[in-house]
């Protein structure tokens, strides 16, 4: 990489970093059990907006994980989810009215209680209805994970998006409080994946899966990027570019091998099509407050007003990890 392309990239993270700083003032803190907090903690951060449903599983899902403190911001929620979460003991709480859309869909909030809480410790950002998945998760907590990052000098892990669907009508997949989604919705595509290297910023953009073959067939280039870095360990000077699916430093973003060999990642089972689906797509539509004036929810909405079936007869039925890294969408590496 060149000096004017280093010092572009340098310009650029420190343009993020104060529009961050900026954008915390929209911030309220409702409830902050902060301090005190493990020294080397594993924190989540999150984004959300009238998720009451998925939060119980949510939160249950990533304290077996080993996860020690939540991060949350309330997009001005009218559903309970403010109610829910406030009273948890492991977490902290904001809350804003501000428009999603101008803080770059959350990106600008996380940066900011990143930039705040998270100095030394893993991160891992996800959204109420995205799952981590890594090698090993069946039998080992998510601290083994980064204990052995620690140990190998890495920072940074990658986790493919992988889209769930139930078999049969999205609207008439039930889901209930406390439920694990990946039962009522735990079908995949195993194929139909792009790869291609942004070598300006140095990840790899993944699309495709079943939100592309439905939602966007005559078009695919429009469908949304699957490739993410949700797990980092976090310093003052990083920072998000667009959702998970980029940082800078850019050598956050090169997790994966060029000269052969493979590096670990994981797998977030992304579970959006459920029963509660048609009716978030129609709220995000009205509020315009999603990406490319929220083109994808109006894909969603068009296509849900005929109650549509993702599956297909190559859907593959999630088991665990293991066939995840069997099927190329994850990998153990050198982690053993």
């Amino acid at each position: 990489m060149g000096f004017r392309q280093s010092y572009r990239l340098r310009l650029k993270r420190k343009r993020y970093l104060w529009r961050a700083w900026r954008k915390s003032r929209e911030l309220r803190n409702v409830v902050d059990r902060s301090q005190n907090l493990p020294g080397n903690g594993i924190f989540v951060f999150s984004t959300l907006r009238n998720e009451a449903v998925r939060l119980p599983y949510f939160l249950e899902y990533y304290r077996n994980m080993g996860v020690d403190h939540f991060f949350i911001v309330d997009n001005d929620s009218d559903d309970g989810s403010t109610q829910y979460l406030a009273p948890q003991e492991d977490v902290t709480l904001y809350s804003t009215k501000a428009s999603y859309k101008s803080s770059r869909f959350g990106v600008d909030w996380l940066n900011h209680l990143q930039h705040k809480h998270g100095p030394g410790h893993w991160c891992l950002v996800v959204d109420p209805d995205e799952f981590f998945v890594f090698p090993f998760c069946d039998s080992r907590p998510l601290r083994a994970l980064t204990d052995w990052l620690d140990a190998s000098s890495m920072r940074a892990f990658s986790a493919m998006l992988l889209d769930m669907y139930p078999k049969g009508p999205i609207n008439d997949t039930e889901y209930f409080a406390g439920d694990d989604p990946v039962e009522a919705s735990g079908w995949f595509d195993s194929g139909n994946y792009t790869y291609k290297r942004n070598h300006d910023i140095g990840n790899i953009w993944i699309q495709g899966g079943p939100r592309s073959r439905l939602f966007f067939p005559d078009d695919p280039h429009k469908a949304p990027a699957l490739n993410k870095t949700p797990l980092v360990k976090w310093e003052k000077s990083f920072a998000y570019l667009s959702s998970t699916h980029s940082l800078l430093p850019r050598g956050l973003n090169h997790n994966y091998e060029t000269n052969g060999g493979e590096k670990a990642s994981g797998v977030l089972l992304h579970t959006k099509f459920l029963s509660t689906f048609a009716t978030k797509a129609k709220e995000e539509v009205k509020r315009g407050q999603h990406y490319a004036n929220s083109q994808e929810y109006i894909a969603y909405a068009d296509a849900n007003e005929e109650n549509p079936e993702i599956w297909c007869k190559w859907s593959e039925k999630y088991i665990n990890w293991r066939q995840l890294e069997v099927l190329g969408l994850m990998s153990k590496g050198n982690w053993a």
